[in-house]
């Protein structure tokens, strides 16, 4: 098993909210964790924001949302994979560099 986390950086917030939105409620039962950014302050909101998400459930599946937000103009997406490690094996047996 995998841990898959995918970011996102969307340009132009208001034009775009709608369109993701509508691509996160269809892989609802993919998305475990949801972090949203973006810059505001007192006198200003940024048009810009960075989505991050973790995933769950069959790869097909991930890989659909990959491809629906890279699809929206003004949204980039990337991904990160992560493979689960064997419990008890010290880093060396695993190859990870400390």
């Amino acid at each position: 098993m995998s841990t898959s986390i995918l970011a996102a950086k969307i340009i132009g917030r208001q034009d775009n909210a709608a369109l993701v939105q509508k691509i996160l409620t269809k892989y609802g039962c993919n998305i475990k964790t949801r972090v949203g950014f973006h810059e505001t302050g007192a006198d200003k909101c940024s048009m810009d924001g960075i989505l991050i998400l973790q995933l769950i459930g069959q790869e097909e599946e991930i890989k659909g949302l990959y491809r629906e937000l890279n699809g929206l103009p003004g949204v980039v997406a990337k991904r990160i994979d992560f493979e689960e490690v064997g419990i008890g094996l010290d880093a060396a047996a695993q190859g990870i560099d400390v």
